[in-house]
C-alpha cells in the first residue's frame, strides 16, 4: 500500500523556486520525514486528525509541533477569535484583551506579578536572557534545554550557526539536564560572570538526586536569574506549568506553544521586582498586541481550567505509552516510548543496541501509511481532542506494523524497505556540554 502524494509533491516543487528549505520551519519541512512517502502539505485539521491536499486523513500525534493542546479547529478557540475579529486585529492602542489576558495569566500561573506578551517562545526566552543580563549587569548563559531558542546568544552553539557573530560562542555555557555538578563547574569557570540559568524543566529524562532544587540553589547562591523556559511544559504538564508539576521556582518564566492552542503567542512572567525592568528595555514589536491570539489564548485557558484538559492528556497519553511498549516488546521490536505521557519520544535500537534511525523511519513509514502521523526526528504529543478510541486505533494499526516488520526483515537490514530518504538532521550540538574537572 503507497499512499497517494501527487498534489503534495507538486506543490512542493512549485516551493522549491520561491521558499529557501521548501517552508519556514526546518521541522515541517519533507527532508524531516521519509520523503517520498510522507505527505508534505496539510489541506485542513478538525480534532486529532489532518487532511493533506491529496485527501489523505491522518490521526496526528504531532500537534503542529507541540502547540496544539485542546485540538485543531476548536470550537470554543474559534469563536472567541471570530468575536474579536469583528473588533480588530491590531490598533493604534492597545485593546483590553491584552489586560485580560495578563490578568488570567497571573492568576494562573505561580509567582507571576506580571506578563509579557511575544509573538514565538524564541522571542519570549530572548527577551528574559536580555532582562537577566540587564539586571545582573552580567553577559554569559548557562543553558540547559533541547534547543529551539534560535537567536544570536543561543544558535552561536549549533551547526546552523552562520551569521552569528563569533563572540556569542564565549557567552553561552551548555551544561546536561540531571548534571547539577556540570552547572557548578560553569561557575567556577566564569565566576560573576553568569547573568542567568536557562533551563527546561524537562526534555524527555525525569530529574534525579534533587536536580532541580539544586539548580535553584546554585542560582540563588551566585546571584543568578533562573530562566525557566516553559514554551512546551507551559499549558501541557500542568495548567500552573512544570513550576507546579515538578516544584520549582522560576525567576522569569517564558511561555509559548500550547497556550494559545496553535496561536502566534508567547509570554514571559515574572515577580514585580525582575519584571519592571522591561520599562527600560527595548524589547518591543508591532505584532505584539496583536488582538485575535490574545482572545483565542484567553479562550484556551479558560476550556482548560474548566474541562480539565490536561488530565485527559495524562490518561490518554498514559494509555498509549504503555500500550505501544507492551506491543514493540511482543515483537521483540526494541522501539519503546521515553519521556512522559503527554510528551513522548521514540526510541530505536538495533541488535546491537545502536539507535537506529533506519527501523524508527521504517515504523513510521508504515504507520503514515495506514493514517498514523507521527514525526521521526520530534516528540509525540497529544491533545484533549485525542480520544480512547483514537489510541486504541493507533495501537492497533501498530501492532500490524510490528507484525509486518518482523517477518519481513531480517539482520537489521530495515534500510533495504524505506520507500523514501531517510530524514535529515537538522542540527547538531557545536558547543559541549561544561563537566566537572
Amino acid at each position: 500500500m503507497k499512499l497517494k502524494i501527487t498534489k503534495s509533491n507538486k506543490l512542493k516543487e512549485r516551493a522549491r523556486k520561491v521558499i529557501p528549505s521548501l517552508t519556514g520551519t526546518f521541522s515541517r519541512a519533507a527532508p524531516s520525514f521519509v520523503e517520498g512517502v510522507y505527505p508534505v502539505y496539510v489541506q485542513s485539521a478538525s480534532g486529532s486528525h489532518f487532511t493533506d491536499v491529496d485527501g489523505n486523513e491522518y490521526l496526528d500525534y504531532l500537534c503542529s509541533l507541540g502547540p496544539i493542546t485542546l485540538g485543531y479547529n476548536y470550537k470554543a478557540v474559534n469563536d472567541a477569535v471570530l468575536k474579536q475579529l469583528k473588533k480588530g486585529i491590531l490598533f493604534s492602542l492597545p485593546h483590553p484583551v491584552e489586560l485580560e489576558l495578563a490578568e488570567l495569566i497571573c492568576q494562573t500561573i505561580p509567582y507571576a506579578d506580571m506578563a509579557k506578551f511575544e509573538k514565538s517562545g524564541s522571542n519570549a526566552v530572548t527577551g528574559a536572557v536580555r532582562a537577566a543580563r540587564a539586571i545582573t549587569k552580567r553577559e554569559k548563559i548557562a543553558y540547559c534545554g533541547s534547543g529551539g531558542v534560535w537567536h544570536d546568544w543561543q544558535a552561536a552553539m549549533v551547526s546552523r550557526d552562520g551569521g552569528v557573530p563569533k563572540f556569542n560562542e564565549n557567552l553561552i555555557k551548555l551544561f546536561d539536564y540531571n548534571d547539577s555538578d556540570g552547572l557548578e563547574q560553569i561557575f567556577e569557570d566564569s565566576p560573576e560572570e553568569i547573568a542567568a540559568i536557562v533551563l527546561e524543566p524537562t526534555h524527555f529524562e525525569k530529574p534525579e538526586n534533587n536536580f532541580l532544587k539544586k539548580v535553584r540553589e546554585i542560582a540563588d547562591k551566585n546571584n543568578s536569574i533562573l530562566i525557566l523556559d516553559e514554551v512546551v511544559t507551559g499549558f501541557r504538564f500542568d495548567l500552573k506549568g512544570g513550576q507546579k508539576y515538578f516544584n520549582i521556582k522560576g525567576d522569569l518564566v517564558c511561555f509559548g506553544k500550547g497556550m494559545g492552542n496553535g496561536l502566534p503567542i508567547s509570554a514571559i512572567t515574572g515577580p514585580t521586582e525582575y519584571m519592571k525592568v522591561f520599562d527600560e528595555l527595548w524589547v518591543s514589536s508591532t505584532n505584539n498586541s496583536e488582538s485575535l491570539s490574545m482572545a483565542g489564548t484567553i479562550a484556551t485557558i479558560n476550556e482548560m481550567k474548566t474541562k480539565k484538559t490536561i488530565s485527559k492528556c495524562w490518561e490518554i497519553g498514559q494509555k498509549l505509552f504503555s500500550g505501544w511498549n507492551k506491543i514493540t516488546a511482543k515483537y521483540n521490536l526494541d522501539a519503546k516510548m521515553t519521556g512522559y505521557p503527554v510528551r513522548m519520544d521514540l526510541r530505536c535500537f538495533d541488535s546491537q543496541k545502536n539507535e537506529s534511525l533506519t527501523l524508527k523511519s521504517l515504523l513510521l513509514q508504515e504507520m503514515v501509511k495506514r493514517g498514523i502521523f507521527m514525526s521521526i526526528l520530534g516528540a509525540v504529543y497529544l491533545s484533549y481532542s485525542h480520544s480512547f478510541k483514537d489510541v486504541e486505533m493507533t495501537l492497533d494499526v501498530l501492532d500490524d506494523v510490528c507484525k509486518t516488520i518482523t517477518e519481513k526483515v531480517s539482520n537489521d537490514n530495515y534500510e533495504k524497505y524505506l520507500e523514501g530518504n531517510l530524514p535529515k538532521t537538522i542540527w547538531t550540538l557545536k558547543i559541549h556540554p561544561t563537566k566537572k574537572q
